[in-house]
């Protein structure tokens, strides 16, 4: 196989793989209630205290629209407290209740062993390549979809 068709392969192949990873790792017993696309938004919001639903839509750059059905469903379940703001009623802020936080954690457990398990298959010489090809692929896919926000 060709260099182009190897790495194409094996990026296409990685994805993919992530994806159904991190769903079978993070959705357990104790969160079966929840998608993995409610695992990203709870960890949009994050452990930091409360946030608007305007700044969660905008790292997770969907619609408010699209969050508020999300939110609804987590609301519902448990895992996110919010409410409207006093000096403005249309500003809604959301965080995480006890059990969200749990969530965040379990998730963020997750990243972390996937993240270990790269470094530690790498001596000291190699982590600078592999950042230099993790930046590449990073600088791409923000400019990739910051061109399809203008299209």
């Amino acid at each position: 196989m060709k260099t182009y068709e190897t790495i194409n392969d094996i990026l296409v192949h990685l994805f993919n793989e992530i994806w159904e990873l991190e769903k079978n790792a993070i959705i357990t017993e104790e969160f079966k209630d929840i998608t993995n696309n409610d695992m990203h938004i709870i960890e949009a919001i994050g452990l930091t205290g409360k946030t608007t639903m305007s700044v969660v839509a905008k790292k997770m750059k969907i619609t408010a629209g699209s969050l508020t059905t999300a939110m609804n469903a987590l609301v519902n379940k448990k895992y996110v407290l919010r409410e409207r703001g006093e000096k403005d009623r249309r500003v809604v802020y959301i965080w995480l209740t006890e059990k969200g936080q749990r969530a965040y954690r379990h998730h963020a457990k997750f990243h972390e062993q996937m993240t270990n398990a790269v470094i530690e298959e790498l001596d000291e010489t190699e982590i600078p390549v592999l950042l230099k090809t993790l930046r590449g692929l990073d600088t791409f896919f923000r400019s990739y979809s910051d061109n399809q926000d203008r299209s």
